[in-house]
């Protein structure tokens, strides 16, 4: 296991440990904060009367949303299954070296603030939205707060699960939808803002070495955050050129890379190894990613909110649909639960979804087995 890793962990249980000493002894409450280990949840009243104005004033708008989510979770459900199925037959095929699911963890897996930022974002509109249309369907709500997964910050909208349980499918079905849309609306107003405010005022100046596979050519050599511009005095300003000049070398072939490090300008020579999926291609080994730069200047403010917006749009993409995968208590598992209840007998019903459960779970393991052991290292 990494250092890093090693030393991520035992701050996050410090952590832990020191709040639930001061504040696990509490019951839950119906407001307030309560904590139980890697759990802390803080619970209010005072923002039920803001949903309830936001779902009253548009109730036929947001029943038809509703329904928008409940198509949008079906479909949904078949895509994330499929994805899934598909990249654990890969994970098998290459012994584990390829996966579907990335563990998103702030600081070690996606950038910290950003990721942090983005990871709220998700969170609020996902659980603003079930609460909307809850109270647009006559459910009354419990409470609304804030909650801490280990690591990961969000929001929730607590209902009233004895009266959801006791209502028609269809509205059950609006209310688990709402959270998956209001991910997938979220990413694309990100995506939006990219194309046509930011993107705009960016120019590509390179190619970001975001991080260098152990034992690789470029191991010792390159490191994280260098920018390649130029290779064989030949200038590099994208991906596309970068992968152009990569597909006309050879193993074995020396080269010179001009990088920027710490604002230094330096040439490093480097022996291209052979491509594990193309032999006769030259190899690097590391994962590229494109630079940018201001056409206007302010890169202090123009590229935070670049990579801001853009892991609003990855996360929300990402967990929105992942949340439709037909596996309890996920919003998609539940859909698919509360379907087969209503329209099977249960006697069929049950093995149904213990099939489900099953091979939910399978797949789910095989697609996070190569993220997990990636991170241990």
């Amino acid at each position: 296991m990494n250092t890093t890793l090693i030393v991520v962990i035992t701050g996050i249980v410090a952590f832990w440990a020191i709040l639930y000493v001061l504040f696990g002894r509490r019951e839950e409450r119906e407001e307030g904060l309560t904590v139980d280990m890697f759990v802390a949840m803080w619970r209010t009243k005072r923002l039920l009367g803001f949903i309830d104005a936001l779902a009253q004033r548009r109730k036929r708008l947001w029943k038809i949303y509703g329904d928008v989510g409940i198509t949008l979770g079906f479909l949904g459900m078949g895509y994330v299954f499929y994805a899934l199925l598909r990249t654990a037959m890969k994970t098998v095929q290459t012994g584990g070296e390829q996966g579907g699911v990335q563990l998103v963890i702030p600081g070690v897996t996606i950038p910290l603030w950003y990721g942090l930022i983005a990871l709220a974002v998700v969170m609020v509109v996902h659980e603003l939205s079930h609460g909307i249309v809850a109270r647009a369907e006559g459910l009354p709500l419990k409470s609304v707060g804030l909650v801490l997964l280990a690591v990961i910050p969000g929001a929730f909208v607590e209902p009233d699960e004895e009266e959801l349980e006791k209502a028609p499918l269809r509205t059950r079905l609006r209310v688990y939808g709402a959270g998956s849309l209001a991910n997938i609306v979220t990413a694309l107003l990100a995506l939006l803002i990219i194309n046509l405010a930011i993107t705009p005022v960016l120019q590509p100046a390179g190619v970001l070495v975001s991080g260098v596979l152990e034992e690789s050519p470029a191991f010792g050599i390159l490191q994280k955050g260098d920018v390649i511009i130029a290779m064989d005095g030949e200038q590099i300003k994208d991906i596309e050129e970068f992968i152009t000049f990569m597909n006309h070398t050879k193993p074995g072939q020396m080269i010179t890379l001009t990088v920027l490090r710490d604002g230094q300008e330096i040439n490093l020579q480097l022996k291209l190894g052979s491509h594990p999926e193309n032999p006769d291609k030259g190899y690097i080994g590391i994962y590229p990613a494109q630079h940018v730069v201001s056409k206007i200047g302010y890169e202090n403010i123009v590229l935070p909110l670049f990579f801001t917006f853009y892991w609003v749009y990855v996360l929300n993409i990402g967990i929105g649909l992942m949340n439709l995968f037909p596996l309890v208590p996920l919003d998609g598992g539940r859909m698919l639960d509360d379907v087969v209840k209503a329209y099977l007998p249960e006697n069929m019903a049950k093995p149904v979804r213990y099939f489900t459960i099953g091979v939910g779970l399978f797949l789910l393991a095989m697609n996070l087995w190569p993220a997990l052991r990636n991170l241990i290292g």
